[in-house]
């Protein structure tokens, strides 16, 4: 097979023309070889290669050094390539020192990473937010350091993230109850960019701790308005809350696997109505919206031809919600209904009760489903 022919996520950075970039577990991986090599030998390697999970072998170069008799630092700025990674250009720290032998590599938190608070999550609660392929990266390279260098490998490991959790509050930790910073976070290495991947994984961590928390009816939102809407609604608690933004399916496909008893979907009119037309990814770039479609469910609504024709020309989905509402035509709760109804189809009779809430730009509710059970394939 050529080189052109082959898949998978090389393939896709190749077809972008994007620039990859390294994880926060890659960089604190690179940071902790650099440190550990330096408390055995006295110097710090610069540039400092690693070996990731799939084999490839980056090198990074150091922005922070410092040795002392009991410790050694060593700082990489984490570099996301093309993402738009909220840690892009953040400085990993990782502070080793030496344990007696026998103790093992323990991990510790920083300034600027998080704490597990709350169950549901990889880590125990009480552990720092150093997730298991980098913990096992980190250990796999202070064994490579210890015997080419003859140490013992026991060592604690600091890792922290310089202005770590302002920039935390920009992301899903506060939520999962990560409290004081930013996860550090991997399973390749690699940062591949605009991938979906890290989304949709904290969407399946979400559904995870609320779970793992009891609750019994989450809600999978669209964006900040929505969530604001179903807390009105329901008073549903914050890691009950799960947001999906574009990724209904991921929502639904999870749940499928891993049931509550209910979900909520709540969301923009024009975005529903996509889910309602069969799109499980909403975003606008891959899903638009069928004015046709609509159309259709305002005559199921009782618009005659005329309004049905203005509706297929509309110039938004709002715009052809309000013609409809002008007429008296319920073509927001027939989104919301026919939505539901997707999602019950995707659910594939799981036991999950599902509704679904449409709300316009400034958060009021402009269709609703009736809750409904679950259907059987």
């Amino acid at each position: 097979m050529t080189s052109e022919a082959k898949g998978g996520r090389g393939a896709q950075l190749k077809h972008t023309g994007l620039r990859h970039g390294w994880t926060t577990g890659a960089c604190a991986t690179a940071a902790t070889t650099a440190a550990y090599t330096a408390l055995l030998t006295g110097e710090f390697p610069d540039p400092v290669p690693i070996t990731l999970p799939r084999g490839q072998t980056p090198t990074f170069a150091l922005a922070a050094e410092e040795l002392t008799d009991t410790y050694a630092m060593a700082g990489i700025v984490k570099d996301a390539g093309d993402d738009p990674d909220v840690t892009h250009g953040a400085l990993i720290r990782a502070t080793v020192r030496l344990l007696p032998t026998g103790a093992g590599v323990v991990f510790k938190a920083g300034p600027g990473v998080g704490t597990v608070t709350r169950p549901g999550l990889p880590l125990p609660v009480g552990e720092p937010a150093v997730n298991p392929v980098p913990r096992q990266m980190m250990r796999d390279h202070v064994a490579r350091v210890a015997e080419r260098y003859g140490g013992s490998g026991d060592v604690e490991i600091t890792v922290s993230v310089d202005h770590g959790e302002e920039i935390a509050r920009s992301t899903w930790n506060p939520r999962l109850g990560i409290l004081g910073g930013l996860s550090i976070l991997g399973t390749t290495g690699i940062v591949v960019p605009y991938s979906c991947s890290a989304w949709i994984d904290s969407i399946r961590r979400g559904v995870d701790v609320a779970r793992a928390a009891g609750r019994t009816h989450v809600a999978g939102c669209t964006g900040s308005t929505s969530e604001k809407t179903v807390v009105a609604a329901y008073d549903l608690p914050e890691d009950a809350l799960l947001d999906m933004g574009d990724f209904a399916g991921a929502v639904l496909k999870y749940v499928r696997r891993h049931p509550v008893d209910r979900l909520t979907i709540c969301g923009g009119f024009a975005k529903l109505s996509k889910l309602a037309a069969g799109h499980l990814d909403l975003h606008s770039a891959r899903s638009q919206v069928d004015k046709g479609f609509l159309a259709d469910l305002a005559r199921r609504g009782g618009a005659d031809e005329a309004l049905a024709t203005e509706v297929a020309n509309a110039n938004t989905g709002l715009a052809a919600l309000h013609l409809c509402a002008a007429a008296d035509v319920p073509l927001g709760d027939l989104v919301a209904i026919t939505a539901r109804d997707e999602a019950l189809a995707v659910l594939r009779g799981a036991p999950v009760t599902v509704d679904v809430i449409c709300i316009d730009r400034a958060g009021t509710i402009v269709g609703r489903s009736p809750l409904e059970g679950p259907t059987r394939p």
